[in-house]
């Protein structure tokens, strides 16, 4: 796990939670540009188990381990709640868990490009025509380049390709097995959101754009919950990476006129 220095104040404690298989270096700057658009709160990037510091350990096969695994991390880091989670993709279904079974712990989220069950069926969870490709990725005969500069394509629309550079020198340093890949796509995949909304102030972003989970998953989520969704035209899955400063502005209006800051 790594976090980003705290300014002098801690008003908040904001939690980044990443996707299937991905570590907290996949969010590159944004852990610090959130916190400094935050100022004075303090930003924790955590590393799932099986992935980043963690890739040695075993992944959970269920979304209820991994939010146990991070409340517990967080805890040994002596980090209070309440928290304000900001989860992308399988990351978000962690938060959905976590502010749904321990509310006292959540004063806010933030969910970015995510699916879950029973709202969202599996074509829109996924979308059909990168069933194939996706199960290519687990083949031991994978090369690292292959598998990043796929997801690359399956997760961007606006960053640069050199961004692959950078995840190789992740998965170098910090190697995913293929067990705890699937381990983690069977978590995300059986995971099942209680039917009643979360009961904190809860934002929703996607990206009308999506080459990989279908944006009618946030529509139906914000329908169903009656919760706020905001809607990039250009960028792709990983929204953070793509255009950072637009996911800030959102947050920090949404703060504006909500009680999340004061939760």
């Amino acid at each position: 796990m790594t976090t980003v220095s705290p300014s002098t104040q801690r008003t908040q404690h904001w939690v980044l939670l990443r996707g299937l298989t991905r570590e907290s270096g996949h969010w590159g700057a944004f852990g610090l540009q959130l916190q400094t658009a935050l100022a004075p709160a303090q930003v924790w990037v955590l590393d799932a188990p099986g992935c980043g510091s963690l890739h040695i350990q075993r992944s959970p096969c269920h979304v209820a381990g991994l939010v146990q695994a991070l409340r517990a991390h967080l805890q040994q880091l002596q980090v209070q709640p309440p928290y304000h989670l900001l989860a992308l993709s399988m990351g978000a279904m962690a938060a959905a868990h976590w502010s749904q079974q321990h509310p006292q712990e959540v004063a806010a989220q933030v969910w970015i490009n995510t699916s879950m069950r029973p709202l969202n069926v599996l074509h829109e969870r996924l979308r059909p025509q990168n069933y194939g490709r996706l199960l290519r990725l687990l083949l031991p005969s994978m090369r690292g380049q292959e598998i990043e500069h796929t997801l690359w394509q399956l997760t961007c629309r606006m960053a640069p390709e050199a961004v692959v550079s950078d995840w190789l020198a992740l998965r170098a340093a910090h190697p995913v097995s293929r067990a705890n890949a699937l381990r983690q796509l069977w978590a995300a995949a059986r995971f099942k959101a209680n039917p009643s909304a979360p009961a904190c102030p809860t934002l929703l972003l996607a990206s009308t754009q999506d080459a990989l989970v279908n944006v009618v998953c946030s529509r139906k989520l914000a329908r169903a919950w009656t919760l706020p969704l905001f809607e990039h035209a250009q960028a792709g899955h990983d929204l953070p990476l793509d255009d950072a400063d637009w996911v800030i502005a959102q947050i920090k209006r949404w703060i504006e006129v909500t009680d999340a800051s004061s939760v």
